[in-house]
């Protein structure tokens, strides 16, 4: 069971993502919240897994709400979900500990699976998104030439390529042919080589040091 918390200022979003999540298999929704402002009081009475988190709210924002948040639930996973596709809004929750982000156009059952995905360690983005992470990255942080390779396989260089774009551990699956186990596995032996613990983590050392 992957225990949602949402954060989202429209009631009519905050009702539609607590029905999608009450009715489906394998989630339960622990709050909906309409800011931020009482965020560490709220989970600490609340635990979830994941906080699905807007961006634009009165008082506190998203991004800020995701620093507070990583700093005292380091164990919960963040998926930002917005209307913004400026560069300063993506890089910004990324770098503040965001897992994910995608746009509130997402379907349900993206939505769904974007949880599924953040919860299992991965770092979903809409596509879109994730193309424009890439080039934030390489502009940013990518130094001339390779720091050190972390002595990947071919096989995990192809699974760390294809988490920098944005894909799903489901979609990871299908492009290589393999189960999502052995994705997940592959992805554990990626975590232990570059030595991070979250596939946001592992997307900004695999564009620094240009190891794919």
């Amino acid at each position: 069971m992957i225990r949602v918390a949402i954060f989202e200022d429209n009631k009519h979003l905050r009702e539609t993502f607590r029905l999608l999540l009450d009715s489906a298999k394998g989630f339960e929704c622990t709050g909906t919240y309409n800011d931020c402002n009482n965020l560490v009081n709220d989970l600490a009475s609340h635990s979830c897994d994941v906080a699905l988190m807007d961006i634009e709210m009165p008082g506190m924002n998203g991004i800020e709400a995701t620093r507070l948040l990583k700093k005292h639930f380091p164990g919960i996973s963040i998926l930002i979900q917005t209307v913004f596709f400026e560069d300063e809004y993506i890089f910004n929750a990324i770098c503040a500990g965001a897992s994910g982000y995608i746009l509130k156009s997402t379907t349900p059952d993206g939505y769904l699976e974007a949880i599924r995905d953040v919860q299992a360690g991965g770092s979903p983005m809409t596509p879109g998104i994730a193309r424009r992470v890439l080039e934030l990255f390489k502009d940013k942080l990518q130094p001339a030439t390779p720091v050190q390779d972390y002595d990947l396989t071919v096989q995990e260089k192809k699974v760390l390529k294809l988490l920098v774009e944005g894909k799903s551990y489901k979609l990871i699956a299908a492009d290589l042919f393999v189960s999502i186990d052995t994705v997940k596995t592959h992805i554990r032996n990626i975590y232990s080589k570059l030595h991070v613990h979250s596939g946001t983590e592992a997307v900004s050392l695999a564009l620094r040091d240009k190891i794919v």
